[in-house]
């Protein structure tokens, strides 16, 4: 089965980049139908793209800029934010323009039906696949799922400790997993990810009670503050005055209750300070969850996703 990645990871490829290094090259990728990435450089008044393929210019007309365009189900701004970013097509053809020169005429939509066709039609619910942080909404993460098709990424579905925005956790281009949530009647599919990042007890085995550790203040409530140790995993410490909503904090580990899911904490210090999220670590390698269960066993209280 041909295999179709979210845009930008076949841009850089050693096979990638040779289809560009000579006319002939890219005469034989039009023969082969061959998928490729070059960067559009320019988004003109008609809202073709044009795209970067060294020896050549190409050009792909607006309708064949994107699945959707030609009906207006997907509206213009999916063309235009496409302008200096990686952009997977086919080369549909050859022509001289008015000047004489030699330009490839491109269709990134047929590439796109292929990959809806081929790939994304056969996901089901609990399928762990590729994904491309693309842009972030307060109510979630748009991710690239495959040559540049998208699917939502719910807040509610990032990670188990709560976020004020998913911009706080996943950033802009990265390339993270991801499993498939729900496939509804359109063929539109919504992800999750905090199944991938650990159970309560696979996040909770790296700490001692007695230990000082770092943290971040995702939440303060009157009763407390939900001080996260890890994407999914956070304690709870008495309210302190002064401490604010995404602080650095410094806090001590007074317990640690597997039975009822809980982490006592108490406040050393908190700060402002950024250091930038640590690489996600995954706890599950494999392509394909059935069912995952948070909580230990013995557990007070069961946290489980079916899919």
């Amino acid at each position: 089965m041909k295999k179709y990645y979210p845009e930008g990871i076949l841009f850089e490829s050693r096979q990638n980049k040779m289809c560009f290094e000579s006319a002939g090259a890219l005469k034989e990728s039009f023969f082969e139908r061959r998928i490729l990435e070059a960067r559009a450089v320019l988004c003109d008044r008609e809202h073709n793209l044009h795209v970067d393929m060294g020896v050549m210019e190409g050009i792909i007309p607006r309708e064949e800029c994107a699945l959707g365009i030609a009906d207006g189900s997907v509206r213009d701004i999916a063309i235009i934010s496409r302008v200096n970013k990686p952009v997977a097509f086919r080369i549909m053809d050859f022509y001289d323009d008015e000047t004489g020169r030699r330009t490839a005429l491109l269709s990134r939509s047929s590439v796109q039906r292929e990959c809806a066709d081929e790939y994304i039609s056969t996901l089901l619910p609990g399928d762990v696949i590729s994904a491309r942080v693309t842009h972030n909404e307060a109510f979630g993460s748009f991710c690239d799922i495959g040559c540049g098709i998208s699917a939502l990424l719910p807040i509610d579905s990032v990670s188990v400790s709560r976020i004020p925005h998913p911009g706080a956790r996943l950033k802009i281009g990265s390339l993270i997993k991801a499993v498939v949530k729900s496939v509804d009647g359109f063929g539109r599919i919504t992800l999750s990810h905090k199944e991938l990042l650990g159970t309560w007890e696979e996040n909770a085995r790296n700490y001692k009670a007695g230990q000082t550790v770092s943290g971040i203040v995702r939440s303060i409530e009157k009763y407390g503050i939900f001080i996260e140790l890890a994407p999914n995993l956070a304690g709870l410490a008495e309210y302190t005055p002064g401490v604010k909503e995404g602080d650095a904090a410094s806090v001590y580990i007074k317990s640690i209750n597997p039975e009822k899911m809980k982490i006592k904490l108490a406040i050393v210090d908190s700060f402002a300070a950024d250091y930038g999220e640590p690489q996600e670590k995954y706890f599950f390698d494999g392509g394909h969850i059935d069912c995952w269960r948070y909580s230990p066993e013995g557990a007070q209280k069961t946290i489980e996703t079916v899919f």
